[in-house]
Formats: C-alpha cells, structure tokens, sequence
C-alpha cells in the first residue's frame, strides 16, 4: 500500500531562499530540457505527403532522450555553477518530468485521445521538487533534515504510521507558505479496492456555477464564500503585473484554499460525481 502525508514547513529566511532559488534554477532546466525536445521534434518531423522530392534529407539530430539529458547535466553545471548548489537527483527528477510531459504528448491514452502540448513555465509556475530517495531517518524532534538544504521544522499534525517507508520527498510551495509531502509505503499492507457499483442511491451529481459554489442532484446549494467574491473585485481593480495586482492574486489563491478546505465541499468532493 502507498499514501501520502502532507505537513507545512516553518523555513528559516536562509532555507526559504535556497528553497526559491532551487525552483527558480530548475524552473530554467526544465524549460531547457523542453525546448531541446520541441526543437528536435520541429527540424526531423516530416509528414510522408509532404516532404518535397527534389529536396535533400538532412541529417537527423540525435533524439534528446532521458538518459541523454541527465548525462548532459555534467555540462551544465560545468557552464552555470550555481547547479552544483541542487542536489543531483533532484535535478534528474526535473529531467524526468520533462520526459514525462513530453511523452503524455506523443502518446494517446485508452480513449485514443491526446493530452495538450506541454508549456513552458513562467517565473514562479514551477511550485516543486523532488527528492527520489531519503533516509529513513530523516525526520527528527519534528524537524526534517532535507540534503544541501538542512534541518527544517515543520508541523507534524499527526505521526507516521508505523511499518511504512518514505520513498519519496516533496518540496512545493503554495498560497500560505511551503510544505513537504512524504509517500509511504509498506508492502505488507495490501492496497484498498472499492468494488461499487453506482446506483442511483449511491451516487451524487454535482454541477459547479457561477452564483453558486455548487448545486448537487437532490437539491443542496453550497454558497461561495463572500470574503472569496471580495478577493476577486479587488484583484479586477488593479492593474495586472503591478505590485498591488501580485498582491491581490496572492490573497485570492489564499481565499481559494480556504475555501476548498470546508468540511461539506471537502466531503462532496470525494464522493460520486455523475455530471459537472
């Protein structure tokens, strides 16, 4: 069985600007890495039906691959230093992302259908790294020691179950501060199977609007918060790209998490939806 433990950082200004400028150098790699793909998918694709015959074929590119662009990590802290500040498998989980998106792409899912064309991310749009793998004792007198970075306090609302393991750590940052996400794992423990067959006893339709947060089947209404509304008129009177208008779009991202965290919308969220 595998899940997943979530609990807010209290970083030192120290480790918050560490943190910062991690996902600001991976943010860069990332988009790198992206682009490499993007260029070599652009210059060696070309249609059958449209490849003119009296025109020479060039000579194919080497197809950036996973394993080629992790090994040209090398070269790159060897070009910008400041690499060497990130711990190594952090940045090969960065390149591993990129593989990711760029295969979710090509490929089609069960359906036949292709996901979008990954984007480029825009200062402050890569929220998170990764560690592969930790010690599994890492976490000490509620303090988490994280490599090149140190030992963060943070808020352990509930222990750690016992007999499982952390395989992997999750650095992300959010409206109202960092966290860290933990997934555990304990083979002993058999995964969970839900085996129900939607009625229409057991199931919820719920339809998300505009003067409502949402209105279910049998008629409930759940009101959007009004101090959510306020968040957003202030944030259409500013100008967009402004100090104020970054402060304001920050005030609304907290609004939002507030607003997603009430017991009912949390408790309508996990059941059967039918229809949105």
């Amino acid at each position: 069985m595998r899940t997943g433990y979530q609990y807010k950082l209290r970083p030192n200004k120290e480790q918050i600007a560490t943190i910062e400028l991690w996902l600001e150098l991976l943010r860069r790699q990332y988009n790198y890495r992206l682009g490499e793909r993007f260029s070599w998918w652009s210059e060696n694709r070309c249609p059958v039906n449209a490849c003119p015959l009296i025109m020479p074929i060039p000579q194919l590119r080497d197809h950036p691959d996973y394993y080629s662009q992790k090994k040209d990590l090398v070269n790159t802290k060897d070009k910008f230093p400041e690499y060497k500040l990130i711990h190594y498998q952090v940045l090969q989980d960065c390149i591993k992302r990129v593989k990711l998106a760029f295969d979710r792409w090509l490929k089609v899912d069960k359906n036949g259908h292709k996901l979008g064309k990954p984007r480029l991310n825009g200062i402050g749009r890569y929220r998170s790294f990764t560690y592969p793998q930790i010690k599994q004792d890492c976490i000490e007198e509620k303090k988490i020691n994280l490599p090149k970075i140190g030992n963060i306090k943070f808020i352990q609302h509930r222990p750690l179950p016992d007999g499982f393991q952390i395989k992997t750590v999750t650095i992300s940052r959010k409206a109202d501060g960092y966290y860290v996400t933990l997934s555990l794992e304990d083979k002993s423990v058999p995964a969970l199977t839900f085996n129900v067959e939607p009625t229409l006893k057991n199931t919820l339709g719920i339809d998300m609007g505009l003067k409502e947060f949402l209105v279910t089947s049998v008629g409930e209404s759940v009101p959007i918060p009004p101090y959510y509304r306020k968040s957003q008129k202030r944030l259409s009177r500013n100008k967009k790209g402004s100090k104020r208008w970054l402060k304001a779009v920050k005030a609304v991202a907290k609004q939002h998490k507030k607003a997603d965290a009430t017991p009912r919308r949390r408790q309508l969220a996990c059941g059967t939806r039918t229809k949105q």
